[in-house]
């Protein structure tokens, strides 16, 4: 597509979703349209599916603490898988799935549970508020919060990776910006997995996605880690602490510059920031194929988390 190499025309003037049509828009940000193998209604029932059976084996294992209340609100829940080894000092991977900021649900995200409590890792799933009921800064507060009660909780523990897919990817990258002096802990975040995730959150403005979420311009600049990244380059709190940017060969153009922008973007700013486009795999498969613990981005989890290089 023309203009999909100008990598640079960020959240300023050249984009090249300001050339498309709103056709052509609303095909880009819509991911069930770019599956491969399935149809679209038939890719989200398999993704709900594969997401509803993890989490049911992830529960019966009874390792586990569900429903656990992180904040006062109704919605304020996550859910905490251990492995048999219980101890204060495991890393701790915090999950936020996706849905476009309007669905999903922490109750079937448990993709990735069985593969990293199988090796030591505790998994945390976060429920949020998603729209109409929360806002998106209500969505990221939820989020920061999550986080300050894992390590309050979890004070020794050997690290926090966040993780999140697609929506969820976009609230694990706005903490990148987070302020947490005025929450009273740092938390000991030593890595993010960023999977098909939105960083510019303008273009979604001109999309049936938007519905209610994003009224203004300064609503979806406030909100867009890319934005906030390039027009005021945060410094890495830990230098060390790394950053995976990752797509499905399958995601869409859209997708694709998005995530390479980020990239790009970070490792300007100093962050130790890879990327990786995941091979043979759609926006959904991307997520789902978690569950298994050969998959290269299940492989790719472990080793940063054991700092195998």
């Amino acid at each position: 597509m023309d203009g999909m190499d100008d990598l640079d025309g960020g959240p300023e003037g050249g984009a090249p979703w300001k050339r498309m049509s709103k056709e052509e828009l609303e095909n880009q940000y819509s991911p069930s349209r770019w599956v491969v193998r399935l149809g679209a209604e038939e890719a989200l029932r398999t993704y709900s599916q594969i997401g509803n059976e993890a989490t049911k084996r992830a529960q019966a294992t009874g390792r586990n603490l569900l429903d656990v209340p992180y904040g006062d609100g109704e919605g304020e829940k996550l859910d905490i898988y251990f492995p048999e080894a219980v101890s204060e000092a495991l890393p701790f991977l915090v999950f936020f799935h996706g849905g476009y900021w309007q669905s999903g649900s922490k109750d079937s995200s448990a993709f990735m549970v069985g593969p990293l409590t199988a090796q030591g890792v505790a998994v945390v799933i976060v429920a949020y508020d998603v729209a109409p009921k929360g806002t998106l800064d209500q969505m990221v507060a939820q989020v920061t919060q999550s986080i300050v009660f894992v390590q309050k909780q979890y004070p020794g523990n050997q690290g926090i990776y966040l993780c999140g897919h697609s929506a969820g990817a976009h609230l694990a990258a706005m903490m990148l910006l987070a302020n947490w002096t005025k929450h009273g802990v740092t938390p000991n975040l030593k890595g993010f997995f960023l999977v098909s995730g939105i960083y510019d959150l303008e273009p979604v403005m001109h999309t049936s996605e938007n519905a209610s979420l994003l009224t203004t311009l300064e609503d979806a600049q406030r909100n867009s880690p890319q934005w906030h990244l390039k027009t005021a380059p945060t410094q890495p709190v830990d230098p060390a602490c790394r950053i995976l940017v990752t797509v499905g060969q399958h995601d869409s153009p859209e997708f694709h510059r998005q995530s390479r922008e980020l990239h790009q973007t970070l490792r300007r700013g100093g962050w130790k920031v890879s990327f990786e486009e995941l091979h043979d795999v759609d926006h959904f498969e991307i997520l789902w194929n978690l569950t298994q613990k050969d998959y290269v981005l299940t492989q790719i989890i472990l080793k940063t988390i054991f700092q195998e290089s």
